[in-house]
């Protein structure tokens, strides 16, 4: 893992001290455990669900307010929504 990745990953979360909740927090450290381009595809609300052992409407909750946190940003629509790290 390149040393700018691992900045990154560690101003990321100085800027979002305490803002993430639980499931949250396991999903993003997840996602940094993948490395610079993280899940292969972006993150699915899928992946969300299996990751955190979560309802539907609670990722869904969860995802959207990762992206007005500006901690992932979101492309797609629907089953094709993909969400990646806004680094």
């Amino acid at each position: 893992m390149c040393v700018e990745f691992l900045v990154n990953k560690a101003k990321f979360f100085d800027r979002h001290r305490s803002k993430f909740n639980d499931r949250q927090e396991k999903v993003l450290l997840r996602i940094f455990k993948e490395g610079p381009d993280g899940f292969k595809g972006g993150l699915s609300a899928e992946n969300y669900i299996r990751i955190t052992n979560t309802s539907r409407a609670t990722a869904t909750r969860d995802l959207q307010e990762l992206v007005v946190l500006k901690a992932l940003s979101r492309k797609g629509e629907l089953k094709g929504t993909r969400y990646y790290l806004f680094l």
